[in-house]
């Protein structure tokens, strides 16, 4: 049996002043003798969705993955659905996770690009941010009953009415910046970046051990409750530190980028993969300890295309970018007795379909007036409705370089600059043969779409500033 230590919690009040409180956790979280019978309505299923950052569409065994050991993952598989054709809703991870707050294209926001570290030495907030809706994923479904708890990264903003809590979330333990060491918890401006609801607060050990044994935690805390729980892993985005060699960063070297003069390797980032899996695993045990399996929707996904040492085979291209290694990530999904095992579809989804399929399945009512861009997945995957055709739009807005892409069917279209290109992405997911000269009245349609949408969320952006 492994046990999770019980962590000491340092938490920061406005003042600065710090108390100490043990948190207690003591969990036993791979092996246990028998399942402990939770009491909850068998028609409110529990969602655990999990979510990493930046990992390559290419990195897990499910998805043709030869030097990455996922087995937890590779599981998770076996039992339930894994996508093809999945999305995410932006090319970085502040505008994919905007969107799956709001169910709705993250443009709509004016949340485009990654928000910059906002908590400086002086104690300034960022402006930038997702500001609170009344129709959020977590606002929903915690009016609808659940408890709702968010371990992991946000991303979204540091002001007061951009928090987790402020979405709706009874509990939020992670960083709030894009990235952080995951040995120190100091964001890229050097300033602590390990939070709990909206203090500060200081616990030992590697960022995401932390993010699985409070998620443990919440699970166990609520298991005679239907319950909802984003465990977002921020690994495994640089810096690319190991879990078994605790790291002592000196300025920008923690980063390791490929300029940089000591540059990290696939093995380290291979090492980060594997834990994340370990600790999937660990939540997936506790789950069937607590009798919760059955009656627990579990998805699996990423926040946009792999970096420079994720393996995005055989796509084109990775993150920052709307070539199809920028954008389709995997994507897996659970729910026992509802869609059946082992199964692969070729159903395209985005992000912000979780957003309605999860509150489908939880059979919240969601207020006309909250107008949700994405669609209820599972009918499809439980095969009581057929493949549905999308058409879905991207813009990235990114270092200084704009892109576009529109999906319809199996056509894409891919605006760079000046340039257009069509792929059939079905045929040619690495994007390698561009038919634009034989469809042209295809790459005319899809373009006249873009049009038309840039011009419709252009126009409820506006109405924000």
């Amino acid at each position: 049996m492994m046990l999770v230590p019980n962590p000491v919690t340092r938490v920061v009040d406005r003042l600065g002043r710090s108390t100490e409180r043990l948190m207690t956790v003591g969990l036993a979280v791979l092996f246990t003798s028998s399942p402990v019978r939770a009491a909850q309505p068998a028609d409110r299923p529990n969602i655990v969705l999990i979510i990493t950052d930046d990992m390559g569409y290419g990195d897990l065994g499910s998805y043709g993955a030869t030097d990455i050991r996922t087995p937890n993952l590779d599981r998770l598989a076996r039992e339930g659905v894994r996508f093809t054709d999945f999305y995410a809703n932006g090319t970085t991870c502040t505008p994919t996770r905007a969107g799956l707050m709001s169910g709705r294209y993250q443009q709509r926001y004016l949340v485009e690009s990654p928000l910059p570290a906002g908590s400086g030495a002086a104690g300034e907030m960022a402006e930038r941010g997702l500001d609170a809706l009344p129709y959020s994923l977590p606002r929903l479904l915690k009016n609808g009953g659940y408890a709702t708890a968010l371990v992991g990264k946000w991303h979204l903003g540091y002001r007061p009415n951009q928090s987790p809590k402020a979405h709706g979330f009874d509990w939020f333990f992670g960083l709030k910046s894009g990235y952080h060491d995951y040995w120190r918890h100091h964001d890229s401006r050097g300033q602590p970046d390990l939070w709990e609801n909206d203090a500060r607060v200081t616990v030992e050990g590697y960022t995401t051990d932390l993010i699985t044994t409070k998620a443990i935690a919440f699970i166990e805390q609520n298991a005679t409750r239907p319950f909802f729980i984003d465990v977002a892993y921020n690994a495994p985005h640089w810096p690319f530190q190991r879990p078994d060699t605790p790291t002592v960063a000196v300025g920008n070297a923690r980063f390791l980028k490929p300029a940089d003069s000591v540059t990290s390797s696939r093995a380290d980032y291979v090492a980060m993969v594997e834990h994340m899996d370990r600790g999937v695993g660990a939540i997936l045990a506790t789950l069937e300890r607590q009798g919760l399996a059955r009656n627990t929707i579990v998805i699996f996904t990423n926040d946009n295309g792999g970096e420079w040492l994720s393996n995005n085979a055989p796509l084109f291209n990775r993150k920052w970018t709307t070539w199809e290694g920028g954008i389709r990530v995997p994507a897996i999904m659970r729910w026992p007795g509802r869609i059946p095992a082992g199964t692969v579809t070729p159903q395209v989804g985005v992000t912000m379909d979780l957003t309605a399929s999860v509150l489908a399945a939880a059979k919240v009512s969601v207020p006309t007036e909250a107008r949700p861009d994405g669609i209820n997945l599972f009918p499809i995957l439980e095969r009581t409705a057929p493949v549905a055709s999308r058409t879905l739009f991207w813009r990235s807005t990114q270092e200084h370089r704009v892109m576009h892409a529109v999906r319809e069917g199996d056509m894409k279209i891919v605006v760079d600059g000046s340039h257009l290109y069509l792929y059939d992405v079905r045929k040619d997911p690495g994007e390698r043969n561009d038919v634009a000269r034989l469809h042209t009245d295809v790459a005319r349609r899809l373009r006249l779409k873009l049009n038309a949408w840039e011009k419709e969320v252009n126009a409820e952006a506006a109405s924000l500033r």
